[in-house]
């Protein structure tokens, strides 16, 4: 951005973008949490409806680069470039000797091909259950595979990609183990403390007697995927928390989607796929933590971003709908 003169003020939302919308739950395997909740619902898999995530993907890419080249073009026209005196600037980086691009773009391969692999041969080395015995139990404990396939999938491939990241970069990671480490944990409890203290004052927004009345209201939306989509998107900018909407949404309503898709019709995958898509539109509210994460690493205050931010992610509210409806005129999933 400073390079090319571009307004600093732009890239929240141009982070928004890659990292709040169809990479979080649109992109059928992302190993995202909102793409995983619905797994434990539904018995679906993080691959669920991968036609309607791809073209879900597709329409919220296409519209955030044309609405964010838009601005672009506006702020050059009126002289506008990248601007002074700003905080949290980066440092300067050498430019030679840097590692080839793959190593970078390898452990990303490698997590999204293994997750895939892991969710098809895991039911089957299982089967329906497993049972564990722990010391201290006079029983074994069962788990029911389908409903964390997914979730071991997940972890599974990501462990892979870590030690793919460790076996490639092994020199740099560990000359500089003891510095990066240092950042990466102050960076880590940022972001943590943020959206864990979001998560409860999520919690206790579902605990009022008037979160009640809310719910109610929005059960008497009769179609089941307009109906999802709106609970699920309602609930997650009450929260401010897209998985913390999305676990209260489906904890407290969940058999009643099902009872509707299935009436209707419905795979549950599509149920799966909404619910995601869904979660990940009005959770970015100014005090969602994710956002004042973001601002707080860019240096950036809501009043100079947050409104391109809340623009992104209101074009991935609408391709929920989009979504429902080339389901409904199409059947594809």
């Amino acid at each position: 951005f400073r390079q090319s003169d571009i307004p600093k003020r732009l890239i929240p939302g141009t982070i928004a973008l890659g990292a709040f919308t169809f990479t979080m739950d649109s992109l059928p395997g992302t190993p995202q949490i909102q793409n995983i909740i619905p797994t434990t619902f539904f018995k679906t898999t993080t691959w669920a409806a991968p036609w309607l995530g791809l073209i879900g993907s597709v329409v919220i890419l296409v519209a955030g680069l044309t609405y964010l080249e838009l601005l672009r073009r506006r702020a050059a026209k009126a002289g506008e470039g990248y601007g002074t005196g700003h905080s949290q600037e980066p440092e300067p980086v050498e430019e030679r000797g840097l590692p080839h691009p793959l190593i970078a773009l390898l452990p990303l391969i490698i997590v999204g091909v293994m997750n895939k692999v892991f969710t098809t041969l895991i039911p089957r080395f299982y089967g329906p259950t497993s049972e564990v015995s722990l010391p201290g139990l006079d029983h074994p404990v069962a788990v029911q595979v389908s409903a964390v396939a997914a979730i071991w999938a997940v972890q599974g491939a990501l462990l892979l990609g870590i030690l793919a990241v460790v076996i490639l970069a092994f020199r740099p990671v560990t000359s500089r183990f003891a510095e990066g480490t240092k950042a990466a944990v102050a960076g880590s409890l940022l972001a943590s403390m943020n959206t864990a203290s979001e998560y409860g004052f999520g919690s206790v927004i579902a605990a009022l007697p008037g979160f009640l009345v809310i719910k109610d209201a929005l059960r008497a939306i009769p179609n089941p995927l307009v109906n999802e989509a709106i609970t699920v998107s309602a609930l997650a900018g009450i929260t401010g928390s897209a998985s913390g909407g999305l676990s209260i949404a489906l904890a407290a309503m969940a058999d009643q989607f099902i009872a509707a898709a299935n009436k209707a019709g419905i795979p549950l995958e599509v149920l799966h796929r909404v619910a995601s898509m869904a979660s990940g539109g009005m959770d970015t509210l100014p005090h969602n933590g994710a956002v004042i994460t973001l601002l707080a690493v860019t240096g950036l205050t809501h009043r100079q971003s947050y409104k391109d931010i809340f623009a992104i992610t209101c074009i991935k509210t609408a391709t929920v709908f989009v979504v429902i409806g080339v389901y409904y005129l199409t059947g594809i999933v």
